[in-house]
């Protein structure tokens, strides 16, 4: 029979976290996603963003986006869009904002210059949203 000595796991996790610098459920302060065309968005501690995420975001405010799509994105008589855009193409998303989704109560919003000039910002806006780097529904724009 052998005995062995065992510590307890927290302790010996939490001093392996402070040695390596990481600890865990932390991410980094600074995130980037890029699209098909560079750079999506660009977000520094979940809220502050780049000059056009943060365009997309005034177009949603204009628009009364949350209106339907509730104030965080989480839906209300409009789907979520945290959970539509974690599979909606930007192909899809420029359609549905241009042409509306009539049959489902979506307006169209292609006479809308705010919404049809900030498209590109609108989308990163809630892609950043929806992959959860922008923590907040409510942005800063980042200073240059």
């Amino acid at each position: 029979m052998t005995l062995a000595f065992q510590l307890p796991r927290a302790p010996i996790l939490l001093f392996a976290f402070c040695i390596l610098g990481v600890a865990p459920g932390l991410e980094a302060q600074d995130k980037a996603a890029t699209g098909t065309g560079g750079a999506l968005y660009k977000v520094v501690d979940g809220f502050m963003v780049d000059p056009n995420t943060m365009n997309g975001f005034r177009a949603w405010r204009a628009a009364a986006c949350d209106r339907c799509h509730g104030a965080n994105q989480q839906g209300l008589v409009g789907p979520s869009l945290l959970e539509s855009f974690k599979t909606l193409s930007k192909e899809d998303f420029v359609k549905t904002v241009t042409e509306g989704r009539l049959e489902k109560g979506m307006p169209s919003f292609k006479s809308s210059q705010m919404v049809m000039d900030h498209t590109d910002g609108l989308y990163a806006y809630l892609k950043g949203r929806s992959n959860g780097d922008i923590t907040r529904a409510h942005v800063q724009e980042l200073k240059q």
